[in-house]
């Protein structure tokens, strides 16, 4: 799948892994790890119980400052981020996961407000970075933590 704008060419994740010379994450039954970054405590624990339906772990950060010393020391699968997050700005945020773990930067999905600003969604379309509008959670959050995980859709049962 390929995803294209105006200015920017977006490659999705497995192919832009493959692209570094990175192996995609295997689809095995083994859970995920992802680090939510979001100061909202109700949008972190919405994003947790979405996790924790998929057999992933969720790891928390409030603050920007601090999810970079999380990914600095820890291993994670995939980055849920809230561009807003405290005392980190977007721009630097993006830029320290790549230089911490070049491995991420394909499999960070944004969380955004309802209204993202045109400085917001810039930054998100020259990153080529999958992303969500907040009143979108409980609707579209699965397929993509999915695709970004690379793990396949539920069966669905068949009718009677």
């Amino acid at each position: 799948m390929v995803e294209t704008t105006a200015s920017t060419v977006c490659k999705a994740a497995p192919e832009a892994e493959a692209a570094r010379g990175e192996a995609p994450l295997s689809a095995s039954p083994a859970r995920r790890r992802v680090l939510i970054i979001e100061d909202d405590a109700s949008i972190r624990n919405i994003l947790y119980v979405l996790l924790a339906a998929q057999h992933c772990d969720g790891d928390v950060a409030s603050s920007g400052r601090q999810a970079l010393a999380m990914i600095s020391r820890e291993s994670f699968d995939a980055i849920l981020l809230d561009l807003r997050c405290q005392n980190v700005l977007p721009d630097e945020m993006l830029s320290q996961i790549a230089q911490l773990r070049p491995n991420l930067f394909g499999r960070v999905l944004v969380i955004t407000g309802e209204i993202a600003d045109a400085k917001s969604l810039e930054l998100i379309e020259r990153n080529c970075l999958p992303h969500i509008t907040r009143n979108k959670l409980t609707t579209d959050f699965l397929d993509k933590i999915r695709s970004l995980l690379g793990l396949s859709d539920t069966p669905k049962k068949a009718a009677p």
